[in-house]
């Protein structure tokens, strides 16, 4: 095997896929993209809400070798987040190792290759494919009595219908998580706008300061200010306070997060009636925080309707719930999240000797260290099921991973081995630390969100940081099965 031309596929060209891409064509392997959609950057390209933006700040959600000057605000707006993706694109030379319109709907592990099937019927075949699909890219519609019948408009979220006036209307958005909190304080001055709460959210505020043209100008003459930023210490201290709250439910930290999402609550809401119907009887972070600068004020603005009572039913004018009442609106906005145990499916994947995906995640969705499976030699996953996810910078996370498999290919590239996959006794193993630890995790304290799988069991990474960071440093290969080439096992 050609040490400069192993044949890697990545899967997906968001922001993990791309950077799966740069680096590999920086290390001079034969790589290629397939991306199903009709351009770059994920979620950033499918999701064009109205209020969309990352609640990440900005400097710490770019790549540390595409560090951005441009940035518009401390978090930016999405279309500025889909902006940078195709500059880094551009800017790195890989759009032509990206195919779109490409879905891969086959993955199948065949005589020690890969060969992957794309809808169109092309086929193409590598020693190792890199699975940077996402997580949040199948939309979930409610099953709502009646919405078929709605005489509006209606869409969800992800598939905004951009055709469709709203200044002056009447909007109903269904969903309270990050988007519909988003979309309601973006709307609420232009629109009459009622937001159907089904479960109250803990909230926080964010700074969303914009940075002035002199301190873009700074930026550019000086790039250390941007490594600065990115490396800011009292971002990774808050980020690091964080991780090490939601590991246990019972921390000192959880507490103290717990105590500024009350007092940002009484601070902000008049009206003590509204005040409790926000207040959510959970702890705070058992369900993905929310941070916004100002949901609380749009709630209380004279063209927003906080609704509670549960739907019932929709009907051609409007909504009516259980009370009875009829909510009438022009626009129904499904902020209603997304199914987030697909990953890789409705892909079907098969391993060594036939073993399906769906077959290996029957009970839930996991990967040792989110990065690999037994019985799926040289599939290596970034933002893999198991992953951290939550409010902290998901780039960081996949560079981490990142540079965790890239050991695992420079093994294969070296000619020295054939396949590697962790074994089923350090899964199982994994599996059964994972989940112990999880339950105690603030994510297992007592709601209902994304985080849980079909068992209840978050399937979140339980552990703090620093553990990832340190997980993440070199692969215990005791860990892996390693098989030899055939003419080196013969020597």
């Amino acid at each position: 095997m050609s040490q400069n031309k192993m044949r890697v596929i990545v899967l997906g060209a968001g922001m993990a896929g791309i950077l799966a891409t740069i680096k590999l064509k920086e290390s001079g392997y034969d790589v290629v993209c397939y991306e199903k959609g009709d351009a770059v950057g994920g979620t950033w390209r499918e999701n064009t809400y109205p209020g969309l933006h990352c609640d990440t700040p900005a400097h710490n959600y770019a790549y540390s070798f595409a560090l951005n000057p441009e940035w518009s605000r401390y978090c930016a707006p999405g279309p500025e987040i889909h902006r940078y993706f195709e500059q880094t694109v551009d800017r790195f030379g890989v759009r032509e190792l990206i195919r779109l319109n490409q879905e891969v709907v086959r993955c199948e592990y065949l005589n020690g290759q890969w060969e992957v099937e794309t809808r169109s019927g092309l086929i193409d075949r590598a020693t190792a494919v890199i699975a940077a699909t996402g997580v949040l890219h199948h939309p979930v519609i409610p099953n709502l009595k009646g919405l078929e019948s709605f005489a509006g408009s209606w869409f969800h979220t992800a598939r905004w219908d951009h055709s469709v006036p709203l200044d002056g209307k009447r909007i109903g958005v269904i969903g309270n998580g990050a988007t519909g909190v988003q979309v309601v304080s973006a709307l609420v001055t232009r629109a009459k706008v009622k937001h159907f709460q089904r479960t109250p959210q803990w909230i926080l505020p964010i700074p969303n300061a914009e940075y002035t043209e002199e301190q873009k100008a700074a930026f550019r003459a000086n790039p250390q200010l941007l490594v600065d930023l990115k490396y800011d210490e009292n971002y990774f201290r808050n980020v690091k306070r964080f991780t090490t709250a939601v590991a246990d439910a019972n921390s000192k930290e959880i507490a103290e997060i717990q105590q500024l999402c009350e007092q940002y609550l009484e601070a902000s809401i008049v009206d003590p009636a509204l005040r409790e119907t926000l207040r959510p009887t959970y702890l705070a972070a058992c369900k993905r925080l929310i941070y916004s600068p100002d949901y609380y004020n749009a709630i209380q603005h004279p063209n927003a309707e906080l609704i509670t009572d549960g739907i019932e039913q929709i009907e051609p004018r409007g909504v009516r719930t259980r009370d009875g009442k009829l909510h009438e609106v022009d626009v129904l906005a499904l902020a209603t999240g997304f199914d987030a145990s697909r990953f890789m499916r409705p892909m079907q994947v098969r391993g060594r000797n036939g073993v399906s995906l769906d077959s290996f995640w029957a009970k839930r969705p996991t990967a040792y260290y989110a990065v690999s499976m037994p019985d799926f030699p040289n599939l290596f996953m970034l933002n893999g099921p198991t992953g951290p996810v939550g409010n902290f910078s998901l780039t960081e996370i996949a560079e981490f991973e990142w540079d965790y498999i890239a050991q695992l290919l420079a093994m294969l590239r070296s000619g020295r081995y054939r396949e590697i996959s962790v074994t089923p006794e350090a899964m199982a193993a994994y599996e059964e630390r994972r989940i112990a630890k999880a339950k105690k995790t603030v994510f297992g304290s007592g709601c209902q969100s994304w985080y849980l799988d079909a068992e209840g069991i978050p399937s979140t990474w339980p552990w703090d940081h620093n553990a990832f960071e340190e997980a993440m440093r070199k692969p215990v290969l005791e860990d892996y099965e390693l098989v030899a080439q055939p003419e080196l096992v013969a020597q």
